[in-house]
């Protein structure tokens, strides 16, 4: 099936050089283009593609709110493009909020220097996000800081009532590690915001994201959740109750020092094709805490995450994973699911519930 894309930038050149792009794939249709934020929403309506790749700073009305209002009127699966820069990775992350499903740099030599790796990853982006369900998401950087998640209780009781048919994992989990990607950084936000202030276990996140963002993606959270979220540097001690998300860029390992463990965070010896891995952060989980970790694989592209949670199963400990409706991609947690891997399917909403239940 043929994917319509809608083009969305305020350079004719940017829009001529991403419409060739696309064009040059057999499977990828551009259907219009636009040069600012309300010819994208007109557009939208009139011609309903399946992806649409926008800008965030355009004329007239910039890609944050056109993005808001096509989720209110036709949602629709869309690419940012994003400066790597501070200000762009707020940007962008306020994109995401508003219900945009992916990003990539708008400088292309930023993803490669390789003119066909870079046609080959735009195309296999917008080819894996058509025709997936999305729907509005409301802001959330306006929410009040280190707030405490809220607690559904029973209508006949009065008291916390846990999560339906999901039985919480027996025995000594001492770490919690969740790997992500496409679409990770909203799930992540979704799930971390259900975690109480004293979670009883330390938690890792590697989330694939430049290095620019993730300082911004760790204060964001921070911000958002009632539970400790930090980016991780190298030295760091694992602490209860406290998130630490990899640097984009590098990766990041544990490892013991006396009675505490430690981060290392670090260039991989060998090229890998994500860093952060979480292939290489649950490889060195599994090291450090054999048959102590629960480790959660969610949305995103590709399979990064199933050779280490195969580690982690060997050596006793639990997986689980995001389910497919619920997932913008389901790649990373199918490739664990369809090695045997995952004891457990869980959808998106129902991952951070599960998760509290630790406690």
């Amino acid at each position: 099936m043929t994917v319509r894309v809608l083009v969305v930038d305020d350079s004719g050149f940017f829009r001529r050089r991403v419409v060739e792009i696309l064009s040059s794939d057999s499977g990828i249709e551009v259907v219009g283009t636009a040069s600012n934020g309300q010819e994208a929403i007109d557009q939208n309506l009139v011609l309903k593609p399946d992806v649409i790749t926008m800008d965030i700073e355009m004329p007239v009305l910039d890609g944050i709110t056109a993005t808001r209002r096509i989720m209110e009127k036709r949602p629709t699966p869309i690419i940012m493009f994003s400066s790597l820069t501070t200000d762009g990775a707020k940007a962008t992350l306020d994109a995401l909020d508003a219900g945009a499903v992916d990003f990539l740099p708008k400088r292309f030599e930023e993803i490669s220097n390789d003119q066909i790796e870079v046609k080959r990853l735009l195309c296999e982006r917008v080819r894996s996000l058509a025709h997936r369900p999305v729907q509005q998401r409301a802001a959330t950087s306006a929410a009040p800081a280190k707030s405490t998640p809220a607690v559904v209780k029973s209508r006949e009781t009065g008291l916390p009532q846990r999560t339906a048919a999901i039985a919480i994992p027996k025995g000594d989990i001492r770490l919690v590690a969740i790997g992500t990607s496409t679409g990770g950084p909203v799930a992540l936000q979704e799930v971390l915001t259900k975690l109480p202030k004293n979670f009883p276990t330390p938690v890792l996140l590697i989330q694939h994201m430049p290095g620019s963002f993730t300082p911004a993606f760790a204060q964001r959270l921070n911000g958002l959740c009632a539970i400790g979220v930090k980016e991780a540097q190298d030295g760091d001690v694992l602490h209860p109750g406290q998130a630490y998300l990899a640097p984009g860029g590098r990766q990041m390992l544990l490892e013991k020092r006396g009675n505490d463990t430690i981060l290392k965070i670090a260039d991989a010896p060998t090229p890998q094709t994500y860093k952060p891995s979480v292939d290489i952060t649950f490889a060195s989980i599994a090291k450090h805490f054999p048959r102590q970790t629960l480790a959660v694989v969610m949305t995103g592209m590709g399979a990064d995450g199933r050779d280490g949670a195969r580690l982690l199963k060997q050596g006793g400990s639990r997986v689980w994973t995001q389910d497919e409706s619920s997932c913008v991609v389901y790649g990373m947690p199918a490739a664990v699911k369809e090695a045997g891997l995952s004891e457990r399917e869980l959808s998106l909403k129902d991952i951070g519930p599960a998760l509290a239940q630790l406690g």
